[in-house]
């Protein structure tokens, strides 16, 4: 017998050789690839170049009038200093505007996520004589509008709302975009269940309430939050049919304040006010609430915008 016929033949096991290629390719899944990296470094940068100048405002808000004046802003407050922050919350005014711009968020969000589904609905069930003329009507603000002296002729004489907060709410009420993104998404909707829900007896009214709006969360959290933050946001308006100071919006006393030089009149107070540290100040308390919404809706958000683009 030869060395060859008595040496052992060495096999690897089948598990053994059927997982080596499954690990080089998990190897190969969890490298992370060279455009992932530059994608990942991208965002940082710009995440980090947006997060810049917030936080400058916010380190200057904090910041001694004195210095401010004198240094500019810098990334921290040295010496820190909530003057600014004491002189705003010692008045009425910005207390006033609050509430005004809470009610002109809620109650207008709430009012126009009502209309734009309502609407929305109609168009996307496609009635006929109704759901086309009513689409061409929404889509024409898209291209064009009334102007602004027959808005506010209307405002003013017709409807009797100045110095009302319904004069900001009430212009902002259809946004013809948001109605469109909405019917996209209803005609999604599976026909199976809208039917087997008409054949059980259900009305028209009932299968939009009770089947349609529940499985449309997404894309109502989208824009209502798209609508809230018109309405926090507004002081035009505001500027054009409020002149009671008690009924302005928080943004409406923030543009006051910049565009002027700002005051203890502006604010209520009879202190001296900070003049750069008060405009930062106000900016922080502006924008700090509609910050802290996102977090919510932000699982709603991309999902209720991708379903509305690509469905219809």
């Amino acid at each position: 017998m030869t060395a060859t016929e008595t040496a052992p033949i060495r096999t690897t096991p089948p598990s053994a050789a059927a997982a080596r290629p499954h690990d080089a390719r998990r190897r190969r899944r969890h490298r992370p690839e060279p455009f992932t990296i530059a994608s990942y470094l991208g965002v940082g940068a710009f995440g980090l170049v947006c997060l810049i100048p917030f936080w400058m405002v916010i380190a200057g808000s904090l910041t001694a009038e004195s210095v401010l004046s004198q240094r500019g802003y810098s990334f921290w407050p040295d010496p820190f200093s909530v003057d600014a922050y004491a002189t705003i919350f010692a008045g009425s005014r910005v207390w006033l505007s609050y509430g005004a711009t809470i009610f002109i968020t809620v109650v207008g969000t709430a009012i126009a996520v009502a209309s734009t589904s309502g609407i929305a609905w109609v168009i996307a069930r496609g009635l006929p004589w109704l759901s086309k003329p009513l689409a061409v009507f929404t889509y024409i603000p898209m291209l064009f509008t009334g102007g602004l002296v027959p808005m506010y002729i209307l405002i003013t004489q017709v409807l009797q709302l100045r110095n009302s907060w319904f004069a900001v709410i009430l212009p902002l009420v259809i946004a013809p975009f948001l109605v469109f993104v909405q019917v996209s998404f209803f005609r999604g909707t599976p026909q199976e269940i809208l039917d087997a829900a008409r054949i059980d007896g259900a009305g028209e009214l009932r299968v939009f309430f009770q089947i349609v709006l529940p499985l449309s969360k997404p894309v109502i959290a989208v824009i209502a939050l798209f609508y809230a933050v018109t309405f926090w946001n507004e002081w035009f308006h505001a500027l054009l049919f409020i002149s009671e100071p008690a009924k302005y919006p928080l943004q409406l006393v923030l543009q006051n304040l910049i565009t002027s030089v700002a005051n203890a009149a502006d604010l209520g107070t009879t202190t001296a006010a900070p003049v750069y540290a008060i405009r930062l100040a106000m900016t922080v308390i502006t924008i700090g609430p509609i910050l802290l919404a996102y977090p919510f809706a932000q699982r709603y958000f991309v999902k209720g915008l991708t379903l509305g683009a690509s469905k219809g």
